[in-house]
C-alpha cells in the first residue's frame, strides 16, 4: 500500500478523503497483459484504513506490460492512470495494549 497526495471524493452522500493506493494483480498471461485491481482508502482518525472509496481495474498492455518488471512500477503506472501521486509507503500503525 502507498500513500498519496490526498484526493477527494462523494461516497454514500459525503465527501470523503482518499490518502491510501493499494493494488494487487489479480491476473497476469506472462506474455501481453497484467489486471490490476486498485482500491482507493480513507483513514480514520488513529491512521487505519477505513472505507474503500473508489475501487477499480486496470489492464496494463504493450510497452507498459513489457516494462512492468517490479511492484513500484505496477504501483507508479496505476497512480499515472488515475492522476494521483505516490508521496510513500502505508506503514499500518502499531496497536499497543496497555495491561
Amino acid at each position: 500500500m502507498k500513500t498519496i497526495t490526498p484526493v477527494q471524493t462523494w461516497f454514500n452522500g459525503n465527501t470523503i478523503t482518499l490518502s491510501v493506493l493499494d493494488c494487487i494483480c489479480q491476473n497476469d498471461n506472462l506474455s501481453t497483459s497484467a489486471t490490476l485491481k486498485y482500491t482507493l482508502w480513507s483513514l480514520n482518525d488513529k491512521g487505519y484504513t477505513e472505507i474503500p472509496g473508489q475501487q477499480g481495474i486496470l489492464t496494463m498492455i504493450g510497452t507498459d506490460y513489457i516494462s512492468y518488471e517490479t511492484n513500484q512500477y505496477a504501483y507508479d503506472w496505476v497512480a499515472t492512470q488515475l492522476k494521483l501521486t505516490i508521496t510513500g509507503d502505508y506503514i499500518v500503525p502499531t496497536i499497543t495494549i496497555q495491561p
